[in-house]
C-alpha cells in the first residue's frame, strides 16, 4: 500500500455517517482515563517562574511590531503558561479535571511539549520536557559543549490519548489539537517580540532530536509520535541534537488498554514528511474597526471552551467581521508563521448575527481558490457578495440550525450558538502531492479555531470545537462529489452558559 493509498484509505473510514460512526470503543470506563499528564522519572526537574510577563498588552495591541524580549527562565516561563501551560482546575461532584491554555478535543491533551536551550542563563543547555502540571522543566538531554544561544520548542502526540476515547478518528483529533497549540504558540510568543520559525525538518530528524525514537525508552508505555520543531525569534534554523547524555523513564499512562487501532500507526506513518520552506511575508488583511482594551494575557488564560450556549444572544456585526479578518492571512500573528498559502476555508451557517440574513456564507482566504470553491460546489448558490471589505459571500438565505444541529452529530451546541463554522480544506490535490499534507491541513484548521476562539474571548463570546460531524453529509450539503475539498473540522461561537455547579480552582497554587 502506498502512502497515498493508506491515506485516503483511512479518511474513508474514520468518517462518521448517519449509519455508523467511525470505529471505537464500545465503552468508557472513566475511572481508568489515561494518566493526564506524563512525567519522566529520573530526570533533574527545574521548576519554572510562573509569573506571566507583558500583562499590560493589550488584544488589539498583540499583534503590533515590538522589541524581543531577552531569553531567559522568567520569559521562557511566562510562554509556556501562555501556550501550554495549566489555567484552571475545574470541580465537580468530586470530580477533577485541568484547563489548559489551548482547547482539546474531550480536554485529553495529546499534545507534548518540549524546549530545547542553549546558552540560556539560568538554565543548563539541553533538551527538556515541559511538566506542565508543575510548570518545569525535565532535563531529557544535553551535550557537553554549549551551543550558541537559542530557543527551540518541539512537539510530539501520544495518540492513545485520543483513541482511548475516539478510536480509529484519534488521528485527525491530534492533528487538529496540533493545530491550537502551533496558535498558542504564536500568540504567546507574539507578546514577547518573538517570531516563531517552522523548521523544516523531516519527521525522522525532528524524532531523533526529541527522543521519541528511543524505543527502548518506551518500553511498555505508550509512544509518542514526533511532530514538529520550531525556532523562537532569530534562533538558528538547526537546533543542538545528537545528543551525548541522556536520562529518565516515561511514566505509563494507561495500565489497561482495552482496544487496539493499528490503522492509527498506519496514517501517522504514511504522513511523515517535512513542513515546506515558507512562502514569504503574508498579504495584509481586512481591517477591523473594532478594538480590545482587554489584556492579551487575560484572554489567553481566562479562554474556555463552551458547553452551552443560551440559543438567544445576537453577534453584533462588527465583532463578527473582526473574527473573519482575522482568520485572513495577515489577520493574526499566527498566519506570520505558517508556511503554507492558506488551503483551509471557513463555511458559515449564520444564526444570529446582526444585519445579516441567516443562511450560508464563505470566506475563501485566497482569491485564487474562488473559482475553484465555485465550481466544486452547488450550482444554486448565488455567491452574492456582502462585505466591502471582506471577501463573503452568501450562498443562500435559509435558517440553518436544525441542519446544523444534524451535520454536528445532533449537538445542540452547534444550533443554539450564534454561528457554526464548517472549515473546509483543499484536500486532493495537497495530499496527492505529499501526503504529510494531511497533517498539516488539519493543522491549519485546528489554527483556524483557536484564532476563532480567542477572538471570541476577547470580544465577550465563547467558542467549542466540534470533532464530530458527518463527513458526507456535510459534503452533500455543499455540493461537493469528489475529494477536491473535503471538511475537516466544524466550530462553533456563541453567547456561553455556564455551570454554576462547576467549581474553579486556580491552576498553580
Amino acid at each position: 500500500m502506498t502512502r497515498l493509498t493508506a491515506v485516503l484509505a483511512y479518511h474513508a473510514r474514520s468518517k462518521h455517517t448517519s449509519e455508523r460512526y467511525a470505529a471505537g470503543p464500545g465503552t468508557l470506563d472513566w475511572d481508568t482515563q489515561p494518566a493526564a499528564f506524563r512525567e519522566w522519572a529520573g530526570t533533574h526537574q527545574q521548576a519554572l517562574p510562573r509569573e506571566v510577563q507583558m500583562s499590560h498588552i493589550t488584544w488589539g495591541e498583540l499583534a503590533a511590531p515590538r522589541a524581543a524580549a531577552p531569553f531567559n527562565t522568567a520569559n521562557l516561563g511566562s510562554l509556556l503558561r501562555l501556550c501550554a501551560g495549566l489555567t484552571a482546575w475545574k470541580e465537580y461532584a468530586g470530580a477533577r479535571w485541568s484547563l489548559r491554555a489551548h482547547p482539546s478535543s474531550g480536554n485529553l491533551h495529546p499534545t507534548e511539549t518540549w524546549l530545547i536551550a542553549a546558552n540560556i542563563p539560568g538554565l543548563e543547555g539541553g533538551l527538556y520536557h515541559y511538566q506542565n502540571l508543575h510548570h518545569a522543566l525535565e532535563r531529557r538531554a544535553w551535550n557537553d559543549t554549549q551551543a550558541a544561544q537559542g530557543v527551540w520548542l518541539g512537539f510530539s502526540s501520544i495518540h492513545w490519548r485520543e483513541a482511548w476515547k475516539y478510536g480509529e478518528r484519534a488521528f485527525r483529533y491530534c492533528q487538529l489539537d496540533m493545530g491550537h497549540v502551533l496558535a498558542a504558540v504564536a500568540y504567546a510568543a507574539a507578546l514577547h517580540g518573538w517570531r516563531p520559525r517552522l523548521l523544516t525538518l523531516d519527521s525522522a530528524s525532528v524524532a531523533g532530536t526529541l527522543g521519541v525514537n528511543r524505543a527502548n525508552d518506551f518500553i511498555g508505555v505508550e509512544h509518542e509520535e514526533a511532530e514538529v520543531i520550531l525556532a523562537l525569534d532569530a534562533c538558528p534554523d538547526e537546533p543542538p541534537h545528537n545528543w551525548q547524555h541522556w536520562a529518565g523513564k516515561p511514566n505509563l499512562l494507561d495500565a489497561h488498554p482495552l482496544y487496539q487501532w493499528p490503522v492509527i500507526e498506519e496514517v501517522a506513518e504514511a504522513t511523515r514528511g517535512t513542513l515546506p520552506l515558507a512562502h514569504g511575508t503574508s498579504p495584509a488583511s481586512a481591517t477591523s474597526a473594532v478594538t480590545n482594551d482587554i489584556s492579551a494575557t487575560q484572554v489567553i488564560l481566562k479562554r474556555r471552551s463552551a458547553q452551552a450556549f443560551d440559543g438567544l444572544s445576537v453577534m453584533p456585526l462588527a465583532v463578527f467581521q473582526k473574527m473573519l479578518a482575522s482568520l485572513l492571512p495577515g489577520g493574526s500573528p499566527v498566519w506570520d508563521m505558517w508556511p503554507h498559502t492558506a488551503r483551509v476555508h471557513p463555511l458559515m451557517m449564520v444564526h444570529r448575527v446582526a444585519g445579516m440574513a441567516p443562511g450560508l456564507y464563505v470566506l475563501p482566504r485566497t482569491a485564487t481558490q474562488v473559482d475553484a470553491l465555485k465550481t466544486a460546489m452547488r450550482e444554486t448558490f448565488t455567491w452574492q457578495p456582502v462585505d466591502t471589505q471582506l471577501p463573503l459571500y452568501q450562498l443562500i438565505a435559509a435558517r440553518a440550525g436544525k441542519t446544523a444541529r444534524t451535520l454536528s452529530c445532533h449537538q445542540d451546541i452547534a444550533t443554539q450558538c450564534a454561528v457554526t463554522f464548517m472549515l473546509v480544506a483543499e484536500f486532493a490535490a495537497p495530499v496527492a502531492a505529499d501526503p504529510a499534507a494531511y497533517r498539516h491541513l488539519h493543522w491549519e484548521a485546528g489554527m483556524l479555531g483557536h484564532v476563532l476562539t480567542l477572538e471570541a474571548e476577547a470580544a465577550g463570546w465563547r467558542g467549542t470545537g466540534i470533532g464530530c460531524f458527518f463527513d458526507d453529509a456535510d459534503h452533500e450539503v455543499l455540493g461537493l462529489k469528489d475529494d477536491c475539498f473535503q471538511v475537516l473540522y466544524h466550530y462553533a461561537i456563541g453567547m456561553a452558559v455556564d455551570d454554576p455547579r462547576i467549581s474553579t480552582l486556580p491552576a498553580y497554587p
